[in-house]
């Protein structure tokens, strides 16, 4: 829980806006140029901040360097409140533009559920495919609902 000090000098809890405002600048901090991706839980923890509670669903990309830092996080594609379209050659100019040697996706679920769907994973076997050509990798796909679920804990991509 995050506490404020009043001008008594007297604390209090803080309104759930001011502390998902500070829980953003953190993750926009965390997911700056040249910050390292030192674990899945990291990249789950911040992206979720990113994506978690818009009415709409988002499709973003955490596009990295051979020693996994940070190039670029941006949000690719924006859709309704069920679906995204997402363009695969997009992606792939973005990652070619930044020289990506690897890339996470994520996406959320306005819904709340994280649990990635058949053309969830459809689309990142076919993202797979066509960024294998050009020698960038996938290192996860996190759906992002009320928490986020990584396609590399569950098994649907191989790290």
């Amino acid at each position: 829980m995050l506490f404020m000090k009043d001008q008594d000098g007297k604390y209090h809890p803080a309104p759930k806006e001011m502390v998902l405002t500070a829980a953003n600048k953190l993750s926009g901090y965390q997911l700056r140029r040249g910050s390292h991706i030192i674990s899945a839980d990291l990249a789950k923890t911040v992206i979720g901040y990113k994506l978690q509670g818009r009415q709409q669903e988002v499709f973003a990309c955490l596009f990295l360097d051979t020693q996994h830092r940070i190039l670029s996080f941006q949000e690719m594609f924006r859709g309704s409140i069920h679906h995204t379209a997402v363009h695969p050659r997009e992606i792939v100019k973005e990652a070619l533009l930044l020289n990506a040697s690897a890339v996470i996706l994520a996406h959320n679920h306005p819904s709340g559920n994280s649990q990635p769907s058949k053309e969830d994973i459809f689309l990142t076997n076919t993202l797979k495919d066509i960024l294998d050509v050009v020698e960038v990798k996938i290192l996860d796909h996190m759906v992002v609902g009320d928490d986020v679920t990584a396609f590399t804990d569950v098994g649907l991509l191989k790290p």
